[in-house]
C-alpha cells in the first residue's frame, strides 16, 4: 500500500491555513498543538536513524498537517534549512511537503527547490466546485489544476489528496473527482474518509441533522473502488485513511484504526470477483501479509464468495507482492 519511501513526518499545525474548512481541526488529526522547531526535526531524524529499516536512499522528511507554503516565510525557511542539512549530508534523499492548491506559485516553488524539496502534495479533496464551496475550502477545482501543472512543470513529484463523504458529496461525485485527478498525472494519491470532529462546521451540521457521515462499510467500499480506479491508471495509492485521530475529538464518521487493512481486504475481494466466472471450488494464493486480508475479518470474504457460488481456500506463498494473487481450480 505504501510507496518505497519512508517518511520522517513533521506535523505543522493549522498556522498555515487561511481559512477553516468544514471538517478541519488539524490539532486533533495530527495530535499536535505546538508548532515544530528545528530541534524537533533533529530529534525526529535521530530517532528514525535508529530504526532497523532505516535506509538513507528511501527516507524523506515530510512536512504534513498544515498548508506548508502558506506559513510565515521566515518560519518556513527555518524548517527547510533544518531539513535540508540532512539532504546535503546524505541522511535522507529528499523533502516532501503538503499544501493547499491556492498557496502554490512560481516563487514558492523556486524556494522549495532550492531547499531540496522533491515532492509536493496538494490537498485537492474534491474537484467539484459545489462541494468545495459547501465545505469552505476557499479554492476552486481550477486552482487544483493550475497548481498541479506548475508542480509537475517545475520537476517535483506530484501527490494529490482527496476526501470521501464530504458535505454535499456522494459516490458519483467522488469517482468523478478521482477521474479528474488522474488526468493531472500525479505519481501518488491519498484517500481520506471525512470524520466529524469537535468544534468544526461539520459538527454543527451533524448536530442539526444536516450532515450524515459515511458508514464504515460505505467508506470502505468507495475507497476500494477509488483504489482500483487510481492503480489501474498508473497512480500509486500511498494512504487509505488517517494515521490517527484523538479519541476525545471524534464525534462521528467511518473511523477505524485498521481502515487501510479493511480497504485492502475489500480490494482483494473485488479483484478476485472480477476474475472468477464459473461457480466451483478454487484455491487463492497470496503473500503471507495478505492472508488475513484475503480471508477477511471473521472470514467475511470467504462467506461472500461462497454466497456467490465460489468455495475458496486461501493459502500463502512466497513471490507475491502486496494485493497480488493467483487463482487455481480445485477438484
Amino acid at each position: 500500500m505504501s510507496g518505497r519511501h519512508a517518511n520522517i513526518s513533521i506535523f505543522v499545525p493549522h498556522i498555515g491555513c487561511p481559512n477553516q474548512c468544514s471538517f478541519c481541526d488539524q490539532r486533533y488529526i495530527t495530535g499536535t498543538r505546538r508548532a515544530p522547531t528545528a530541534q524537533d526535526i533533529d530529534c525526529a531524524v535521530a530517532a528514525a536513524k535508529t530504526g532497523k529499516n532505516y535506509c538513507p536512499q528511501q527516507t524523506q522528511i515530510a512536512f504534513f498537517g498544515g498548508s506548508f507554503t502558506a506559513i510565515d516565510r521566515g518560519y518556513m525557511r527555518d524548517l527547510l534549512e533544518a531539513a535540508y542539512r540532512y539532504v546535503k549530508d546524505g541522511t535522507i534523499c529528499g523533502i516532501r511537503i503538503s499544501t493547499r492548491p491556492d498557496a502554490v506559485d512560481s516563487e514558492v516553488l523556486s524556494l522549495l527547490k532550492a531547499y531540496g524539496v522533491t515532492a509536493v502534495e496538494l490537498g485537492a479533496q474534491s474537484m467539484s466546485d459545489r462541494v468545495l464551496k459547501l465545505n469552505h475550502r476557499g479554492h476552486s477545482a481550477k486552482d487544483v489544476i493550475s497548481a498541479a501543472n506548475m508542480i509537475r512543470q517545475n520537476g517535483f513529484s506530484l501527490g494529490l489528496q482527496m476526501m470521501t463523504g464530504l458535505y454535499g458529496d456522494d459516490d458519483g461525485t467522488a469517482l468523478q473527482t478521482a477521474k479528474e485527478l488522474i488526468a493531472l498525472s500525479p505519481e501518488t494519491v491519498r484517500i481520506y474518509p471525512t470524520l466529524v470532529l469537535k468544534g468544526t462546521f461539520l459538527a454543527a451540521l451533524y448536530d442539526e441533522n444536516q450532515y450524515k457521515p459515511q458508514t464504515l462499510p460505505e467508506a470502505i467500499d468507495l475507497a476500494a473502488k477509488l483504489y482500483l480506479l487510481f492503480t489501474e491508471n498508473g497512480v500509486k495509492v500511498i494512504r487509505l485513511g488517517l494515521h490517527s485521530v484523538e479519541e476525545e475529538a471524534l464525534i462521528a464518521g467511518p473511523w477505524h484504526p485498521a481502515f487501510s487493512e479493511l480497504c485492502q481486504s475489500e480490494i482483494l475481494l473485488k479483484k478476485v470477483l472480477s476474475v472468477l466466472k464459473e461457480p466451483g471450488n478454487y484455491r487463492i494464493t497470496v503473500s503471507k501479509s495478505d492472508l488475513s486480508k484475503m480471508i477477511g475479518q471473521k472470514k467475511a470474504n470467504l462467506i461472500r464468495l461462497k454466497e456467490k457460488g465460489y468455495h475458496c481456500r486461501v493459502e500463502a506463498a512466497e513471490g507475491y507482492d502486496n494485493l497480488q494473487f493467483a487463482i487455481g481450480k480445485e477438484v
